[in-house]
């Protein structure tokens, strides 16, 4: 199983469309929020089905703020982040994560990407695709794979 994780998007999809055309087929695409109203723009765009949830800037938006999903052998935790002050650091939204019983969860908000191999719980934020703020300023997603046993494996990449 081959997924697409981006996040931050904010209707400017010139580089979601670059990686697109590079990395399908897809079996998921996840965004983690700040589509800004695209979401079915995305949706179409995607070839594959969409897993979204609500960022900061989706306003009026009847997107969930979160979701939970089972990937392989991982129960998933979709959120945003910006309700757990992710900002500020990671502590809040993993403790919330491990108490309520999820592998791995996966947020956006920051547009700076991340991949943490906890002890309990792996943490992901693809960073943003189209407007990047770590060092380097590089668009940035992540590509999941799911190997025969169900174990994930991520690479983060660069545009």
């Amino acid at each position: 199983m081959k997924i697409l994780i981006v996040s931050d998007t904010h209707r400017k999809h010139e580089n979601l469309i670059r990686v697109l055309q590079c990395v399908q087929p897809l079996d998921l695409l996840i965004h983690l929020g700040d589509a800004e109203g695209a979401e079915d723009d995305i949706g179409s765009m995607a070839g594959c089905p969409l897993e979204i949830v609500a960022g900061n800037s989706d306003f009026f938006s009847t997107l969930p703020r979160e979701k939970e999903l089972q990937i392989g052998t991982c129960r998933v935790l979709m959120t945003h982040g910006h309700s757990y002050y992710v900002n500020e650091g990671i502590e809040d939204l993993q403790k919330e994560a491990a108490a309520r019983r999820f592998q791995m969860v996966m947020f956006g908000h920051t547009h700076c990407p991340l991949i943490d191999y906890g002890k309990d719980i792996i943490t992901l934020n693809p960073g943003s695709i189209s407007y990047p703020r770590q060092e380097g300023r590089k668009p940035s997603y992540i590509l999941m794979e799911i190997d025969e046993k169900g174990k994930a494996h991520f690479e983060l990449n660069y545009i």
